[in-house]
C-alpha cells in the first residue's frame, strides 16, 4: 500500500490564511513588518526572496526588502541591522544566508535583536529552545513538526530519528520533538550502522542534504518520512530537477512522507509568516493568537 503523501502546499495555505485572519484582525493596533536583507545576486536566494516577499503581503504585514550589492561590506551590514532593531515598524528581521565572504555570517546574526529575529539562529533564541523556553525558532524545523502532527494528534512517546546535526535544521528539530515528548536520537555521517538506526525510528526526518540518500529498507514500514532535502540532480532531456534526500521508492515502506517539492518548503514560508506575527505580538505586549 502506498504511503499517504503529507501535503505541505495545503497545509502551508492553510497556516497562511489562519495567518492572515489574526493580521486583519489586529490591524487597529498593530501591522507585523518583515524586513528581508539580501546580499549580492545567489540565484536561489533571490528566488527564495521573491516568494517570501509575495507571501507578506498577501498575508496583510508590511513587507521591507534591502537589496545590497555583492560588494557590501560587513561594517556596511552591520549598520543597516541596527537601523532594522531600532525601527518600531520592523517586527521581524531576517538577513538571507549564504552571505559573501568578506562578511561573517555569525557576526551578523549575533548583532540582530533577538526579538526581532525570525530565523530563530540568534544565541539567545538557541539557548531559549534548548532550555525549553518560549522563544522564535527556526522556520524549517518548526514546519518539520507541524507537519508530522498532521499525521500524528500527538508525538509523545514516539521513536524519532534525525539525520542531521546543523544548526538550522538537525539540532533545533531535535529539540522541537524533545518538547513533544518524542525520543530522539541524532543521526549523522560518524554514525554507526546509519540503516539500522533509521528503521528503528516511528518519525524519520532526512536532513542531511545527500540526494536520495534514505532508501526504502532503511525505513520502519508504516513509518512517518520528513523529507527536508533539496538537491538539484540531472533530469530528462539534459534538464535538471529537485529530489529530496529520501529516495522515491521510500513510499512502498513509509505510512506517510513528505514529497520534494511540495513538502517542508512551503511550511518554511509560512512558518516564516507564523514567527513575524509572533515577535510582533510579543513587541507590542500581545498574547501570540496562533
Amino acid at each position: 500500500m502506498a504511503a499517504q503523501v503529507i501535503d505541505g502546499k495545503a497545509e502551508a495555505a492553510t497556516l497562511r490564511g489562519k495567518i492572515a485572519q489574526e493580521v486583519a484582525r489586529l490591524r487597529d493596533k498593530i501591522t507585523p513588518g518583515l524586513a528581508v536583507v539580501l546580499v549580492g545576486q545567489n540565484p536561489a536566494s533571490e528566488v527564495y526572496v521573491k516568494s517570501k516577499a509575495k507571501a507578506v503581503q498577501e498575508a496583510g504585514m508590511r513587507a521591507f526588502d534591502h537589496k545590497l550589492p555583492e560588494t557590501t561590506s560587513e561594517k556596511d551590514l552591520l549598520a543597516l541591522v541596527a537601523k532594522l532593531n531600532a525601527d518600531p515598524a520592523v517586527n521581524g528581521i531576517l538577513v538571507q544566508l549564504p552571505l559573501p565572504s568578506q562578511i561573517d555570517s555569525q557576526k551578523v546574526i549575533a548583532a540582530l535583536d533577538p526579538a526581532k529575529d525570525v530565523d530563530g539562529f540568534h544565541p539567545v533564541n538557541v539557548g531559549k529552545l534548548s532550555s525549553g523556553l518560549r522563544a522564535l525558532v527556526p522556520c524549517t524545523p518548526l514546519g518539520c513538526v507541524m507537519l508530522a502532527k498532521t499525521v500524528h494528534k500527538s508525538l509523545a512517546g514516539m521513536d524519532a530519528v534525525v539525520i542531521g546535526r546543523s544548526n538550522i535544521v538537525g539540532k533545533p528539530v531535535a529539540q522541537l520533538l524533545l518538547a513533544e515528548n518524542a525520543t530522539v536520537t541524532i543521526a549523522h555521517s560518524k554514525t554507526k550502522d546509519l540503516p539500522a538506526t533509521c528503521r528503528r525510528a516511528d518519525l524519520l526526518v532526512a536532513a542531511i542534504g545527500k540526494a536520495e540518500f534514505v532508501r526504502k529498507d532503511w525505513i520502519k514500514p508504516g513509518a512517518t518520512v520528513i523529507d527536508v532535502g533539496i538537491n538539484r540532480v540531472p533530469g530528462e532531456g539534459g534538464k535538471s530537477k529537485i529530489v529530496g534526500d529520501v529516495a522515491a521508492d521510500a513510499k512502498e515502506t513509509a505510512g506517510a512522507l513528505t514529497p520534494v517539492p511540495g513538502g517542508v518548503g512551503p511550511m518554511t514560508i509560512a512558518c516564516l509568516l507564523l514567527n513575524t506575527l509572533r515577535a510582533a505580538c510579543a513587541q507590542n505586549n500581545l498574547e501570540p493568537p496562533l
